[in-house]
C-alpha cells in the first residue's frame, strides 16, 4: 500500500476515514481491549453519574411541565464499548428508584455503525437485565447519512415526528471521530484545505490501524469562496471566523451538525446534547490553529470543534453550558435545543453541580496525579478517592498491592469500609477482554481481611473465567478459605491441586500433611 502523493481529496472525503470505518468493523469491540482505543475517560463512574444526575434532573423537569406519559428515549451515539451506557443505566436506575417520584419513563439506545458492536451488546451479561426490563435497546446508526432508528429488540423505527418527547443525545469521543471538514481562515479570506496522502514506511493493506498510524497527511490551500457566500448553511459562523481569525486552521463539523440536524427531526420537541470531547468552544482557542494532528490509538481521533456546534444552535434559540474553566483533557457540553430551554431548571443544576463545581475532568486529573502517588497514601486516601470516583475498577485494580500492603495497620472500620467497597464495586463492574483479573484481586484480599467466605467465590470465580491452572498460591488460599468454613474436604482438594503445581513448596507440604493427618 502506496500513499499517491498526486491524490488529493477533500479533507472529509480522504482515506483515512474509510480506513477508520473498516478498523472499527473488523475490529468491533476488540478496538477496545486494553484500552488499545482510550474509553476510561469518558466511560468512567463518574461521568456516567454526571450524566445521569444531569438525565434524571430533565426527567423532572418534563415532569414538572406534566409531560409523564410518552417515553422519553436518550440515544447514545457511537457507544462502543458499552461500559458509559451500562454506567449511566445502572446509576440512572438508583436515583430514580431512591426519588420515587413521578417521571416520564425512558428509554435508553446504544447505536453505532459497526454491526459486530451490536452483537456483542446483546450478549453481555451487564447489559441483558436492563434489556429484560424494556428500558435498553440497541440501533444499528450511521452519524453521515441515516434519518431513522431501528429499535433491534422493540422492533420498532423511530422516523422523523415520532418522539412526543425531547430526544437526548449523549455523545462522548463522537464528534473527533467522524468526518469534518478542514479549513483555512486568512485575511478575511476562507480556503479549502484538501490533504494528499504519505506513509512513514511499508504498511500491511490488511490492517487499517497500521495505515492509520503511519500515514504522514501533507495539506494543499484552494481558495473556498462558497463557504462564505450567504446560501451557506453555516454562513454565519463563517463569517464569525472571517472576522476574528487570522492564520487559522478550522475542523468543520459539517457531519457533526447534519447529523444533529437530522436527529432533531425525529422529536417534535427539541433534543438536549450531553458531550464530552478533547474539543474546544472557545473562539480565542481556533485562532493560529496549526493543521491538524491525527492522534493515533488504533484508530485516530482529532479537535472537536464544540464552537461552531455551539454557535449554529444558539442562533436556532439553544442555551449552551460548557464548563466556565478551561478543561485539561476533557471537555464537556450540555446544550438545550429546547422550545423554552431556561425553564429547564433541574437539568441545569445537575450540570453545576456534577459538571461545573467538580466534575470528571477534574476527577480525571486528580487520578493521574493519585496514580503516582500511591506508595505515599494511607488506606483512608485510597478509600476516600475510590468513593469519589464510584468505587471504579480500575483505580482498585491500580491500588491492590498498596491496599496489601496497608492491611497489617488497618482498623476494623476500615475493613468493613474496604469490604463494602468491593461488593459495590463488583455490582457495578462492566467487564470486558482485559489483561487483569479483578475477581482474583478481590479475592486475595479479602483472603488477607480474613473474610474468607467471600474471598472463596471471588476466588472460584477467577478460576472458572480462566483457562489456564491457578498458580500454587491462590489455590493454597481457596485451601484455606474452604478450611476456616468447615469443608475439610475442598480444602484436601485444594491443598493436593497446589502441590502438583509446586511440588517443592514447603508451607503447601505443611498444609497438605495437617489436611491429610499424614
Amino acid at each position: 500500500m502506496t500513499g499517491n502523493k498526486e491524490q488529493q481529496y477533500r479533507f472529509s472525503e480522504a482515506p483515512i476515514w474509510e480506513l477508520q470505518r473498516t478498523y472499527y468493523e473488523e475490529q468491533g469491540l476488540k478496538a477496545w481491549n486494553n484500552d488499545q482505543v482510550p474509553q476510561y475517560i469518558t466511560s468512567n463512574p463518574m461521568i456516567a453519574t454526571a450524566y445521569a444526575e444531569m438525565i434524571f434532573g430533565f426527567l423532572q423537569d418534563r415532569a414538572g411541565q406534566g409531560h409523564l406519559s410518552e417515553t422519553v428515549t436518550i440515544l447514545e451515539l457511537g457507544a462502543g464499548a458499552g461500559r458509559l451506557a451500562f454506567h449511566v443505566l445502572k446509576k440512572l436506575c438508583e436515583i430514580v428508584d431512591y426519588a420515587d417520584i413521578p417521571l416520564p419513563p425512558f428509554r435508553y439506545v446504544m447505536s453505532d455503525l459497526p454491526s459486530k458492536n451490536i452483537s456483542s451488546w446483546q450478549q453481555h451479561p451487564s447489559l441483558l437485565p436492563y434489556v429484560e426490563q424494556g428500558i435498553l435497546d440497541f440501533a444499528r446508526f450511521d452519524a453521515v447519512q441515516d434519518v431513522e432508528l431501528h429499535l433491534v429488540h422493540a422492533k420498532l423505527s423511530i422516523r422523523p415526528g415520532d418522539l412526543q418527547q425531547p430526544l437526548v443525545i449523549v455523545a462522548n469521543y463522537f464528534f473527533d471521530s467522524i468526518p469534518q471538514e478542514l479549513i483555512y481562515v486568512d485575511e478575511g479570506k476562507i480556503y479549502e484545505c484538501e490533504v494528499s496522502i504519505q506513509y512513514s514506511a511499508e504498511v500491511d493493506p490488511d490492517n487499517p490501524s497500521d495505515a492509520l498510524g503511519k500515514i504522514i497527511p501533507q495539506y494543499h490551500y484552494r481558495r473556498a469562496a462558497s463557504y462564505e457566500e450567504e446560501t451557506y448553511p453555516y454562513h454565519d459562523v463563517i463569517t464569525l471566523y472571517q472576522q476574528k481569525l487570522e492564520d487559522s486552521h478550522i475542523l468543520f463539523p459539517v457531519v457533526g451538525l447534519t447529523c444533529l440536524e437530522r436527529l432533531a427531526r425525529l422529536s417534535t420537541e427539541g433534543f438536549v446534547l450531553l458531550t464530552a470531547d478533547k474539543g474546544d468552544h472557545r473562539l480565542e482557542n481556533w485562532e493560529f490553529a496549526e493543521p491538524p494532528l491525527l492522534i493515533h490509538h488504533g484508530s485516530f481521533s482529532l479537535t472537536a470543534n464544540y464552537h461552531a456546534i455551539e454557535h449554529v444552535l444558539k442562533q436556532k434559540g439553544a442555551h449552551s453550558i460548557f464548563t466556565s474553566h478551561h478543561y485539561k483533557n476533557l471537555n464537556i457540553g450540555c446544550i438545550l435545543m429546547l422550545p423554552t430551554p431556561l425553564s429547564y431548571t433541574n437539568t441545569r443544576l445537575g450540570y453545576k453541580r456534577f459538571i461545573e463545581r467538580f466534575g470528571p475532568d477534574d476527577f480525571f486529573s486528580m487520578k493521574e496525579w493519585m496514580d503516582q502517588q500511591l506508595d505515599t497514601m494511607g488506606l483512608q486516601q485510597i478509600l476516600a478517592f475510590w468513593r469519589l470516583g464510584g468505587y471504579d475498577a480500575e483505580w482498585f485494580i491500580h491500588s491492590a498491592e498498596q491496599i496489601s500492603e496497608l492491611l497489617p495497620g488497618a482498623s476494623d472500620e476500615e475493613m468493613l469500609d474496604l469490604q463494602r467497597g468491593i461488593q459495590l464495586m463488583w455490582t457495578g463492574y462492566y467487564p470486558m477482554e482485559q489483561s487483569y483479573d479483578l475477581s482474583l484481586d478481590a479475592g486475595l484480599l479479602l483472603y488477607e481481611m480474613d473474610k474468607f467466605a467471600e474471598a472463596l467465590g471471588y476466588l472460584e470465580r477467577s478460576m472458572h473465567a480462566s483457562t489456564e491452572e491457578p498458580l500454587a498460591s491462590v489455590l493454597y488460599s481457596m485451601a484455606i478459605c474452604n478450611y476456616e468454613l468447615g469443608a475439610e474436604a475442598a480444602a484436601l482438594e485444594y491443598a493436593r491441586r497446589a502441590l502438583a503445581t509446586e511440588p517443592d513448596n514447603e508451607v503447601v507440604l505443611e498444609l497438605l500433611t495437617a489436611l491429610s493427618g499424614e
